[in-house]
């Protein structure tokens, strides 16, 4: 749901959007379908499924089918304890994937939904990261050293799931469309009681409005 609601912002500020989404061994692909289906519903310029198989690492239960996913957790509680759920080094891998194509395409804008205020505690979702990356752009690149440079867009990343809801709706984003659930079905209905399941519910029931998330049962 972040992603989509970042590519709206984009869509509204002007940008004509190459959206990116990246196959890397998680537990599902239903994710990948809903992109596909939200990167043309709000007019991408493109979208593009990149395979990194992260599976072949491990570490993280998204992509060891070794480790459980945690339902029901008390994740809400501040523990600086990060969750099995994080994928090691996922988002700068993700974000690497679209710096390299982003200077193909000749973009100097970088969008991406990490959110820093209702999410599991992974590092890579935080402020200091988008900054460490950003800076890592503009001196590992040719466009970097030879060009204007890049500037990571992260317009989420203060704002609570209930705020990102309300912007959604403001622009249009159909939710039902969306998947989040680690542990989503074939047809994209999510399980309701993983951490990425109860942080989304919770994002509806604050900003007062239905969650249209499709459920198992």
């Amino acid at each position: 749901m972040d992603s989509a609601v970042v590519l709206a912002m984009a869509q509204e500020q002007g940008f004509a959007c190459h959206a990116l989404s990246v196959r890397y061994g998680q537990r599902h692909t239903s994710e990948l379908d809903a992109a596909d289906r939200i990167a043309r519903t709000l007019d991408a310029a493109s979208h593009k499924i990149v395979t990194v198989d992260l599976r072949t690492m491990g570490g993280s239960a998204l992509t060891d089918a070794q480790i459980e996913v945690p339902l029901d957790s008390d994740r809400h509680d501040g523990s600086p304890v990060i969750p099995v759920t994080y994928v090691p080094a996922r988002n700068t891998i993700m974000l690497s994937l679209a710096l390299g194509w982003a200077e193909v395409l000749g973009s100097a804008d970088i969008f991406c939904g990490v959110n820093a205020v209702d999410y599991s505690g992974y590092p890579d979702c935080r402020p200091a990261f988008i900054e460490a990356f950003q800076a890592l752009a503009n001196v590992a690149t040719k466009a970097g050293v030879e060009g204007a440079g890049f500037l990571v867009h992260a317009p989420l990343i203060e704002m609570s799931k209930a705020q990102i809801v309300r912007e959604g709706l403001r622009l249009g984003v159909d939710f039902a469309e969306t998947v989040s659930c680690y542990k989503a079905d074939a047809k994209g209905r999510a399980c309701g009681h993983c951490d990425a399941c109860r942080l989304r519910a919770d994002g509806f029931v604050m900003a007062g409005v239905p969650d249209p998330t499709r459920y198992v049962a």
